[in-house]
């Protein structure tokens, strides 16, 4: 009897594993999908990477902890990226953002970022005059960045976002979804150091951004997790001398979102696995995103997107950037190189870049130039 049990164990445990083999790996949805674009020209030049990156006006969306090692005592930069570019001429994504380097140790910023997805004309008759709908997201932060050592800082960041893409009809709610989120970012910057034949300097960051309440989007519907987010990235400036200076820089990211698998174990993604995903909390969600995924610690690992980035400063007047994104097939398949460019003409600032894509799947932002410009204020820091 012992033995008729051990085989029947060993038949079922077979079919279950055959069943959970027969889904392939699931990418992972959120809500309010535009927070995780490139909104700077800088990043977006470097492979869309800027958590240990020096620090520059666009640290808001990166790490707002690079505001206390900044240069400049204020910075008001302004950026513009077309999305589908090659298909529709009226989608974008623009951002504002304001700093203030208060003293030697403090600075607070605040940003606005918003996304477009251009008008949308409603008619019932090809002669009647049209509706005009213009559906977007937008979202509102104010962080604040103490240094708490002579070499490191942290920050804490508040965002209000607001999510308004229903179509207004005369029979059903079209008010727009909100929800907050916070942000928790740290930032290491060493000493200007001697080596052999050049100076250099390291750098670290991590930020854990958007972290908040689900999203819904009406009151029948579902909600959605916010694209809660891990960045964790280091860097190193080759200072080869006065004139000219190398940044290297990596930097990997994980979604800390559940990842969609089959809860009951039928072997099909089914509404009752959507309810048992949709029931499961955002903060238990966070921390059970490092070992949930059906197909073991390989799938977690290609939940992690990595991207390189160099960067050459001449004179400090004169950038060149490239960079490489790359993210697994199974998890979205974004993989691309990007050019970037940036001049510095007395307090302004102007940055460029391209992206080229690598991967099967195109990217809406191939073909795409973005744009950036800062306005440096105020007084200099010099940071050793």
């Amino acid at each position: 009897m012992k033995k008729i049990f051990t085989v029947l164990f060993l038949l079922l445990t077979t079919v279950t594993t055959f069943a959970q083999e027969d889904i392939a790996p699931q990418p992972i949805t959120t809500g309010v999908p535009f927070l995780l674009i490139a909104a700077d020209a800088r990043a977006g030049g470097m492979g869309d990477m800027g958590v240990a990156t020096s620090a520059d006006a666009f640290s808001q969306q990166w790490n707002p902890s690079k505001y206390a090692f900044s240069t400049s005592e204020q910075g008001f930069g302004v950026t513009y990226t077309p999305y589908l570019s090659s298909l529709v001429n009226d989608i974008f994504l623009g951002n504002l953002t304001y700093y203030n380097r208060m003293n030697e140790r403090s600075a607070v910023a605040v940003s606005f970022r918003y996304f477009s997805l251009g008008d949308i004309e409603l008619r019932d008759t090809f002669d009647q005059e049209p509706l005009i709908q213009s559906p977007n997201e937008f979202t509102f932060d104010v962080s604040y960045a103490l240094r708490l050592s002579d070499r490191f800082s942290m920050a804490v960041t508040g965002r209000y976002l607001r999510s308004d893409l229903k179509i207004q009809a005369s029979t059903e709610d079209a008010s727009a979804a909100s929800s907050f989120a916070v942000d928790v970012s740290g930032y290491y910057q060493s000493e200007e150091v001697a080596m052999n034949d050049f100076n250099g300097r390291w750098r670290a960051g991590f930020n854990v951004s958007n972290v908040g309440p689900k999203i819904k989007y009406d009151d029948v519907g579902q909600e959605n997790f916010l694209p809660t987010k891990l960045g964790v990235g280091g860097g190193f400036d080759f200072i080869l001398d006065q004139y000219n200076t190398v940044g290297a820089n990596i930097e990997f990211n994980k979604l800390l979102v559940p990842t969609p698998q089959d809860f009951n174990g039928d072997g099909v993604l089914d509404a009752e696995d959507a309810d048992a995903y949709n029931n499961i909390g955002f903060v238990s969600g966070m921390f059970s995103s490092f070992g949930d995924a059906p197909g073991g610690f390989s799938e977690e690992l290609s939940e992690f997107t990595w991207a390189l980035g160099v960067e050459y400063w001449y004179q400090d007047v004169f950038a060149l950037r490239t960079g490489y994104f790359n993210e697994s097939v199974d998890k979205g398949s974004r993989k691309f190189l990007s050019l970037g460019a940036g001049f510095k003409y007395t307090s302004i600032d102007i940055d460029l870049s391209y992206l080229f894509s690598t991967s099967n799947v195109r990217s809406p932002l191939e073909g795409t130039l973005r744009f950036g410009l800062t306005f440096n204020l105020g007084n200099s820091y010099t940071e050793y």
